[in-house]
């Protein structure tokens, strides 16, 4: 009974070593409309982010402003 695990161990161990030693196929090459919509998707998340910049920017402004207004100093 010993030598049967054994020798199942034996044999999960070699098929994990070998499963580790596969390599994957390399991916397909992006085509040129894939290229371009992740080149819009770039553009638009950019584009996002600097109106949300530029909207925080806006509201720390004026709450400076409120502030200072509020404790006197100009």
């Amino acid at each position: 009974m010993k030598t049967l695990l054994a020798f199942l161990a034996a044999g999960a161990l070699l098929g994990a070593a070998a499963g580790l030693q596969a390599k994957l196929p390399p991916p397909p090459p992006k085509t040129d409309a894939e290229k371009k919509a992740e080149a819009d998707k770039a553009a638009a998340s950019k584009a996002k982010d600097a109106a949300d910049l530029d909207k925080a920017i806006d509201k720390a402004v004026a709450n400076y402003k409120r502030n200072a207004a509020a404790t006197g100093r100009k």
